[in-house]
């Protein structure tokens, strides 16, 4: 058998097995997988957000504008990460 029909006919193979298997859903992965800095950033934003709530409220509104303004940055990085999903 040629080289080339061998290759060629486990390719195919290959491609089906993956869109059988939900190729979109292997590639969303992918994408957040690619992403280790924006994943690790909402992760300490997290933090932040975790420590802020747990702090003494009497710091003159400032904690809590410093909540809102976490809150933000979050929803700034779900998005960044959303929009590298899909392009």
């Amino acid at each position: 058998m040629n080289i080339w029909k061998l290759v060629a006919i486990v390719s195919s193979s290959l491609l089906a097995v993956l869109i059988a298997c939900g190729g979109a859903q292997v590639a969303e992965r992918s994408a957040a997988a690619d992403q280790p800095y924006m994943i690790a950033a909402r992760g300490h934003l997290q933090q932040a957000r975790s420590s802020l709530e747990h702090a003494e409220p009497n710091k003159g509104g400032h904690r809590e504008r410093a909540i809102e303004l976490v809150d933000q940055a979050i929803a700034q990085v779900n998005e960044g990460i959303e929009f590298a999903r899909t392009h």
